[in-house]
């Protein structure tokens, strides 16, 4: 039997890019799916694939009583048996000019928080939560400081909360994609990742691996070979990342210019 079939699920950044590959491959599994963002007209449309099986909820997750009425929401349909923290932002730009609250408060705070009050719900149902990361919460990289931050912050968060809810029955996963193909990269990003020769992924593949890691229950996965090595020599041998990097450091920081933050699904 399929393991998704008719389970309520909660996707957050349900508009963007990764968000909306991960909807439609959640309705193919036969789930139910309430989708978040703070764009209505877009969760409207997004609701029209399926009107039976999806729920909206427009409105801004940073925000403390947009949590709590979430919550609420959720529990007149009947409660969740999975909640994905998809939803985040990021920047490219020089460390003094990362926009740090709004980074922290968008990609860790909020599905911290979230997280923390759809606890006893998941307790209950003995659910699951899946926290969408980032390479990037592994590696440290020049011109990504504070998203880095948040994404290395939310790994070690999910890390914590997966051994303390060990013997509770709440399945805590965590899935990093490496660059994606949506609307969270700049132009510049863009070109960057093509000028390095850096591998890019559909957001079609990074929403079948969160798919099959929901069925089998893989604690983490990292997308990318290279990139799995990369995170393997990082955490084992800083200094020869250290090095590679510093021989690419003048290329990234051409494409400083004219950066800002990005909201969208998730990378």
């Amino acid at each position: 039997m399929n393991k998704l079939d008719d389970k309520c699920i909660l996707l957050t950044g349900a508009t963007g890019g990764i968000g909306q590959a991960v909807l439609q491959q959640l309705l193919v599994c036969g789930a139910k799916v309430i989708i978040t963002g703070r764009d209505s007209l877009m969760l409207n449309k997004l609701a029209g694939l399926a009107p039976e099986k999806i729920n909206t909820f427009a409105g801004d997750l940073t925000d403390d009583a947009t949590r709590r009425a979430l919550l609420a929401y959720c529990q007149q349909l009947g409660g969740i048996d999975m909640l994905i923290n998809n939803a985040g932002i990021s920047q490219f730009s020089a460390a003094n000019d990362q926009q740090l609250q709004t980074l922290v408060n968008t990609n860790l705070l909020s599905p911290m928080l979230l997280t923390q009050l759809f606890l006893p719900m998941l307790r209950l149902t003995k659910g699951t939560i899946l926290n969408v990361g980032s390479t990037f919460g592994s590696i440290g990289y020049a011109g990504f400081t504070g998203y880095c931050a948040t994404k290395f912050g939310l790994r070690g968060y999910t890390e914590a909360l997966k051994r303390e809810l060990a013997d509770t029955g709440v399945r805590v996963l965590y899935l990093a994609p490496r660059a994606t193909r949506t609307a969270i990269n700049s132009p510049q990003v863009d070109a960057l990742n093509q000028a390095l020769g850096q591998g890019v992924d559909t957001a079609d593949v990074v929403a079948k691996a969160l798919v099959e890691q929901l069925q089998g229950g893989r604690p983490r996965r990292f997308l990318g070979m290279a990139e799995n090595v990369f995170v393997r020599v990082n955490a084992l041998f800083p200094a020869v990342v250290d090095h590679a990097l510093s021989g690419k450091l003048k290329q990234i920081k051409q494409f400083f210019i004219g950066t800002g933050v990005k909201n969208s699904a998730e990378v």
